[in-house]
């Protein structure tokens, strides 16, 4: 079972920028996008009538806010049930999580909030980290878990190009890395790390520097996986020769034979 994680930056021009020749090539069973930045009345038509979606059943978390955040999955499989959100009213309203449950398995494609400029989102940000960490740990009670997605964190200096002048940015400070600390002790494995141990891997880079010519980059994308269910994961892969967002999209191979 093969599944792709992808902050395309906008859903409508990721599929100006080759998102569909995309799919077409990687074939994975399911797609977990996010900040899709589309509703049902802004999503670019030829999305939907393309005979390659035809494939996938489609589920999606739009943000209140028009234009903004929002997160989908698009599965071959069709999932046992789906949940959005993470059952909290002042968590929920910006579209960041649906939550799909397969025969051994649930998948969570998260796109967690940025601190801000400033850091004026990261009281915000710890919130929803807490309350992602314990729901997390709720369904894993039942069967294994996977959270994949922009976690908008990365965690050690290894996973960033500048960590010397980051430390008190958005994405690199104490407390956000603390917090994805957190969630390794409760006994989750972060899977990229397991299979690649050296620097220089990314999976985002400001388009305002062109610093993904200078691969000056920062690694926020992650599938994350309880310890119980690591042994079905074959691979985790930063795929960072695909352009068409700020980001690369990244991929978990399983077998759950």
């Amino acid at each position: 079972m093969k599944i792709i994680s992808w902050n395309v930056n906008g859903l409508n021009a990721a599929l100006k920028k080759g998102l569909m020749e995309f799919i077409e090539e990687e074939k994975a069973d399911v797609y977990c996008f996010q900040e899709v930045k589309v509703t049902e009345k802004t999503l670019d038509s030829t999305f939907l009538s393309n005979p390659l979606i035809k494939d996938y059943k489609m589920y999606w978390n739009p943000a209140q806010k028009n234009g903004y955040s929002g997160t989908m999955v698009l599965s071959k499989i069709s999932p046992k049930a789906v949940m959005y959100g993470l059952n909290d009213e002042d968590l929920d309203s910006e579209g960041r999580m649906i939550t799909v449950e397969f025969d051994k398995f649930f998948l969570l494609n998260g796109y967690l909030p940025n601190a801000g400029y400033g850091l004026k989102r990261l009281d915000f940000k710890l919130r929803y980290n807490k309350a992602l960490w314990n729901f997390l740990d709720e369904l894993k009670k039942e069967k294994g878990v996977i959270l994949c997605g922009d976690l908008n964190v990365a965690h050690d200096e290894i996973d960033l190009a500048n960590p010397a002048s980051n430390k008190k940015h958005a994405g690199f400070t104490q407390e956000e890395r603390d917090a994805f600390s957190e969630l390794l002790n409760r006994g989750y494995k972060d899977t990229f790390r397991h299979f690649t141990k050296e620097g220089g891997h990314y999976t985002y880079w400001s388009y305002r520097t062109k610093a993904r010519e200078r691969n000056v980059g920062w690694r926020l994308d992650y599938f994350v996986v309880n310890k119980e269910f690591f042994p079905y994961v074959k691979k985790s892969e930063n795929l960072e020769s695909i352009y068409g967002s700020d980001h690369c999209p990244i991929r978990l191979t399983l077998d759950l034979k």
